[in-house]
């Protein structure tokens, strides 16, 4: 079993794989500013509360914890935020991410698990999104990510450095077992503002542009479960821990769904005919994002469970209901 440091382990996607990490009997130190995440949500391990921009806090953290390998979830994520705030989120995406591999340099630890996503694509030509596709982001969310991918690479290439950079792309749903899910209150995920606005915390859905180049004009996500993308990352500690070398995987199902198929299916999942409002596009939104997630499948052995829009809506929305 391994020792690992999870930045970002009380917050949403973290959080659920420290769940995961626990039950695998890994041991575990969460490093997390609360500013996203929740103590609660820390099921297994050891809490440190603490900045990623903080060097003096990190490397101490990581010093006392002596670490196999860092998992790297701390990160701000919302696309329209990354326009209006861009210093925001190259100081804390890509200079928290330059901190904390300055902190592994120092306590001597060489494996690293990023996560990144598909916003680094930008707006690819062709469906669905191979790894080896050039790197185009169209927003500072996306440019942010990039940065820190190209670091790794580098880093790799010049010293005993191995990484595995997991793409994620519209993750949703929570924790099957009802333990954990998203609990920030300004959460912008789509399922999650479907489910809570048929749980009555919103007034109302809005729905950002109906004009992309999309058979109903409105935005095709790949959707995948948080626990299937949990998965992804204990098969990727596992094949760094063997001894795996630098390596880059899509985390998706290879399966779109535009934003009104989603909202018909929490309809139809909630029981609830919940308002909708449609609006201007929001910057920075690419038509369509879906995965080629072949490599991951062959190369990791990664085989999703939840791979069900309805069931993903489902876990989502017993969720909301128990927070309520």
């Amino acid at each position: 079993m391994a020792r690992v440091f999870v930045t970002g382990g009380a917050g949403y996607i973290g959080s659920h794989v420290v769940k995961l990490l626990g039950r695998k009997g890994h041991e575990i130190l969460v490093y997390d500013d609360l500013s996203s995440g929740s103590r609660e949500a820390v099921l297994c391990g050891e809490l440190v509360v603490g900045d990623i921009l903080d060097y003096g806090t990190l490397k101490r953290a990581m010093e006392e914890f002596k670490p196999d390998a860092v998992m790297h979830f701390a990160a701000k994520i919302v696309v329209p935020e990354s326009v209006r705030k861009p210093l925001m989120y190259y100081e804390n995406n890509t200079g928290g991410a330059i901190n904390l591999l300055k902190a592994m340099r120092a306590c001597g630890v060489s494996k690293f698990i990023f996560s990144s996503t598909a916003a680094v694509y930008g707006e690819p030509e062709k469906m669905p999104i191979a790894e080896d596709y050039p790197l185009d982001p169209v927003n500072p969310y996306g440019r942010s990510k990039a940065a820190v991918e190209s670091l790794l690479r580098d880093l790799s290439a010049a010293e005993d450095f191995k990484y595995v950079s997991l793409r994620y792309f519209n993750v949703a749903g929570a924790d099957p077992e009802g333990q954990i899910g998203e609990t920030k209150p300004d959460a912008t995920h789509l399922i999650t503002m479907c489910v809570r606005t048929a749980c009555g915390k919103r007034e109302k859905l809005y729905i950002y542009g109906t004009d992309y180049p999309t058979p109903d004009g409105t935005c095709i996500r790949d959707y995948i479960h948080v626990m299937d993308l949990a998965e992804a990352h204990i098969l990727a500690l596992d094949y760094l821990m063997a001894g795996g070398e630098s390596e880059v995987f899509n985390c998706g199902y290879g399966r779109g769904y535009s934003v009104k198929e989603v909202v018909e299916q929490a309809k139809k999942v909630t029981g609830v005919d919940f308002p909708v409002e449609y609006a201007p596009r929001r910057p920075g939104d690419p038509p369509e994002l879906v995965a080629d997630s072949k490599k991951i499948r062959e190369k990791l052995g990664w085989e999703p469970k939840y791979d069900d829009l309805g069931f993903i809506i489902k876990t989502a929305w017993e969720w909301e209901k128990k927070r309520q």
